[in-house]
């Protein structure tokens, strides 16, 4: 393919059309924030309640939500689709190298920097060093749940993002703990693998099989045409309003740290949301000069700015215990990650236009 031929493909591709409430979805967001710190502070049994409702250190109320967020991608998937895959495998390169071989660098990299240089006259020595451990545990664990969000609502190739998300999260098995301990320089960090198993389980697994079983079902019963034109357009609602749920939750589970915390929480923060920008942009950058279509160069991008926070704030639980700064930099790592990455979503639907037509792609 030349490359005028790809700024042909390029021009042709048109914009998503946002609905009302997705082109007002940042409203929608910071009010469900402050909904959810209010509801942790003067309602309190709420999430003292929910928070308790958990199964191998993962919540089941947020795995629920954030269920109904993955099935509507889920059953879009078309399996003959998945076996195409390896006829691309430029976007898996991508997003298994700006993952493994860059991701956790940048991050340990930024929170040396803020930490022990630019914030050094804020923060003690030894809360800067557990807050470098909890980032570095927050950048070596690709996401595996909220990804598939990300790609829905940037209209990424449903069956490419499984795929990407799956063998990344084989990668995990076997390259979490030892990058962790050498980029800490400790030993003994325990994986609670029945967090890690059971993940991937409610979160790719179970949605992946209804997702199957009723796409199947109602192909065979109503038609295709009913299914994509009629069943999908009547689902399309969920993923967002799953979202806007689990914010309500989560900062109603972190309310009382974010009143007791606010400064180190920014200064914990702004090094957060650097590195998920950059790692985006190197990501998202390298898709577009390799010429990958969108659908793959999002999602690929996507999984490398987000991260499996489940993962990050168990480990960082076991190894340096619930009231350490590790841990607080984990649970920020939640806090700033839905409005940050809804922003790269915005991004990513508004530079569609640049990228290769949906099929264009070469090798």
């Amino acid at each position: 393919m030349n490359d005028e031929t790809v700024r042909e493909d390029r021009k042709e591709l048109p914009e998503k059309t946002l609905s009302f409430f997705e082109r007002y979805l940042s409203v929608w967001v910071a009010s469900c924030i402050a909904v959810g710190i209010a509801v942790g502070q003067f309602i309190p049994a709420i999430p003292n309640t929910l928070g308790e409702i958990q199964y191998a250190r993962v919540n089941i109320p947020i795995a629920i939500l954030i269920w109904f967020m993955i099935y509507p991608m889920m059953v879009e998937i078309d399996f003959q689709s998945i076996l195409n895959v390896r006829k691309k495998p430029k976007g898996l390169l991508v997003t298994w190298t700006s993952n493994w071989i860059i991701k956790p660098f940048v991050m340990y990299f930024l929170f040396w920097l803020f930490m022990t240089r630019i914030f050094s006259a804020f923060i003690s020595p030894a809360l800067q060093s557990q807050y470098i451990a909890g980032a570095v545990l927050l950048g070596s664990a690709p996401c595996t749940a909220m990804v598939f969000v990300w790609s829905y609502l940037s209209d990424g190739d449903s069956a490419y993002t499984l795929v990407q998300v799956a063998t990344n999260d084989i990668i995990l098995l076997f390259a979490y703990v030892p990058l962790v301990s050498f980029l800490l320089g400790i030993g003994g960090i325990h994986v609670p693998y029945d967090t890690l198993i059971l993940s991937v389980v409610l979160f790719v697994v179970i949605p992946l099989a209804a997702g199957y079983i009723s796409r199947t079902y109602l192909i065979n019963k109503y038609g295709r045409d009913w299914f994509e034109n009629v069943f999908l357009e009547r689902i399309d609602i969920i993923p967002t309003t799953g979202l806007l749920l689990t914010l309500i939750l989560l900062f109603s589970f972190q309310g009382e740290v974010i009143i007791n915390n606010p400064f180190h929480i920014v200064l914990i923060a702004i090094p957060l949301v650097l590195f998920t920008f950059i790692i985006f942009s190197i990501a998202y950058g390298w898709a577009y000069l390799w010429n990958i279509e969108h659908p793959v160069s999002a999602p690929a991008a996507m999984i490398g700015a987000s991260n499996f926070f489940e993962l990050a704030v168990a480990v960082a639980i076991s190894v340096f215990g619930v009231t350490s700064g590790a841990a607080l930099a984990t649970v920020v790592g939640v806090l700033v990650e839905v409005p940050v990455m809804l922003t790269l979503v915005a991004i990513a639907n508004r530079t569609r236009k640049y990228f290769p037509r949906v099929g264009s792609e070469t090798g």
